[in-house]
């Protein structure tokens, strides 16, 4: 873990089993307790021409058929075209989206068929298919509420022992889409996520002396908090020049350039201070990304 210190400008090298110790009277560590769903699924096109891949990215309509997803080989699918998943769900594809999102509309229990057939969403730099074992893996100890395509990785370093290190927690919940860890294109914004706080939750954050958010995603429930509410739909697209309303320490990942998630990090650290920082820890062979080591900026 790398331990950033933004008022004096310099850094540490510590470990992640010394996070509680960072921690003061009157914080509260705040989580995302999101769920990954199995949100992977391959079918065939209509007569067998083909093999599809869909990844689910959420749900839009209320009794949950209809889905924004990705599709390949989505060049070749077409509007109306219909998707077979096995014997019990089908899918036709209703309107073609920007970069690359398609609208499906299933027939049968899309939930149900997910825990069944679905797969892993693993992150395409792990080059192996998913195993029975990633659906345990690719989660947080914490993790509750179903509706995310991705970990909210920085929370996969906590055990039960860490946390029961940490005296005061709130949950929050943001459902991770694809959007996210994209790279940035131009001329679009983030994709729109569900975000929720409970109240007991929301009156813990607002009575803590600071706030100190696991993950991106927590930073942007937070931030949403401060100026949407408790709950509803979120594009908060955190940049250079953003102002931080309620959070006030922030552990984090090494994420990919061209990200939304390396904006947001430098907007809470200014851009020198986090690409220095960054280079140290390629000099000192820290691991990037999902499974990587973390940051605590505070």
């Amino acid at each position: 873990m790398l331990v950033l210190y933004r008022n004096e400008q310099r850094w540490e090298d510590r470990r992640f089993v010394e996070f509680p110790s960072f921690l003061r009277a009157g914080d509260c560590v705040v989580l995302n307790n999101s769920r990954v769903i199995p949100s992977r699924l391959f079918g065939q096109r209509a007569g067998g021409a083909g093999r599809v891949e869909v990844l689910l990215l959420h749900a839009v309509s209320a009794d949950r058929r209809e889905w924004k997803a990705l599709v390949r080989p989505g060049r070749k699918l077409g509007v109306g075209e219909v998707v077979t998943f096995g014997d019990d769900l089908k899918a036709q594809i209703l309107e073609r989206g920007e970069l690359g999102e398609r609208t499906l509309r299933f027939e049968g229990d899309v939930d149900r068929e997910l825990e069944r057939i679905g797969h892993v969403p693993l992150p395409p730099y792990i080059r192996r298919p998913d195993e029975p074992a990633d659906r345990e893996r690719y989660q947080t100890v914490y993790a509750r509420e179903k509706g995310s395509v991705a970990a909210p990785t920085a929370g996969l370093h906590f055990t039960p022992e860490i946390l029961a290190a940490c005296a005061e927690i709130a949950y929050v919940t943001l459902h991770v889409g694809l959007g996210t860890f994209q790279p940035l294109h131009e001329g679009h914004g983030l994709h729109t996520e569900r975000y929720e706080i409970t109240p007991e939750n929301e009156a813990k954050i607002r009575a803590a002396a600071r706030r100190v958010a696991v993950g991106t995603t927590s930073v942007r429930s937070l931030e949403s908090l401060a100026s949407l509410g408790p709950s509803g739909e979120t594009d908060l697209f955190i940049q250079p020049g953003f102002e931080f309303q309620l959070t006030g320490a922030m552990l984090t990942n090494f994420h990919l350039p061209r990200t939304s998630l390396l904006l947001l990090v430098c907007a809470f650290a200014g851009k020198d201070f986090v690409l220095a920082a960054y280079r140290h820890a390629v000099e000192q062979r820290y691991r990037f990304y999902s499974y990587g080591d973390c940051m605590l900026i505070i």
